[in-house]
């Protein structure tokens, strides 16, 4: 089994197409009673439309998973969307800014749609063990693959200096395993 889509409440249906347009989600074909779309490098999709729920407007609270929370702020700060500050968890609640570690799941923003439905932001770059199998790691776009490789070149970076200082011909596999065990949680390679 796996998660197709989820049902968002809307009010004014061409005022929420509006809204995930902006967000330069896709449009998908779908039965005319029913609107769907799709976050870019997303498996799931958002339903919404006439009748499709009896959920309250606003009461939808869902996470984006993202790369790096910065540039999709950035990003979607530019395309007009009202998106709150960065937070990360403090000892004491919701800290402003980003985690200073920029650790795996702590940093955090949120906007909403016109409806009030809620989406948080969340940067995860490498995944807690066992929550994704090792046949399942994929990316979701170039920039995400591209973020991921510049991590593997610099852990890899470390990994020669470690051994020497020289040429490692095995990069590829070490580059593989890296990106592997980084989505899946696991130890990564020295």
């Amino acid at each position: 089994m796996k998660l197709e889509v989820t049902v968002i409440p809307v009010t004014d249906v061409e005022r929420a197409k509006e809204f995930y347009r902006r967000l330069g989600w896709r449009l998908d074909v779908t039965p005319p009673w029913v609107v769907q779309f799709t976050p870019h490098g997303s498996s799931t999709s958002i339903h919404f439309g006439e009748g499709v729920t009896t959920a309250e407007p606003g009461s939808a609270r869902h996470f984006l998973i993202v790369s790096d929370v910065v540039e999709t702020h950035e990003v979607l700060l530019a395309a007009g969307i009202e998106v709150g500050p960065l937070y990360h968890g403090g000892p004491d609640g919701p800290v402003e800014g980003p985690d200073p570690e920029r650790r795996s799941y702590f940093t955090r923003a949120e906007f909403a749609d016109p409806d009030g439905n809620t989406w948080i932001l969340q940067e995860v770059t490498t995944r807690l063990p066992g929550r994704v199998d090792a046949d399942d790691t994929s990316y979701a776009s170039i920039s995400d693959l591209a973020s991921a490789l510049r991590r593997a070149a610099l852990a890899h970076g470390e990994h020669e200096k470690r051994n020497g200082g020289e040429y490692d011909e095995n990069w590829p596999d070490w580059y593989a395993e890296y990106l592997v065990k980084e989505q899946t949680g696991e130890q990564l390679p020295l």
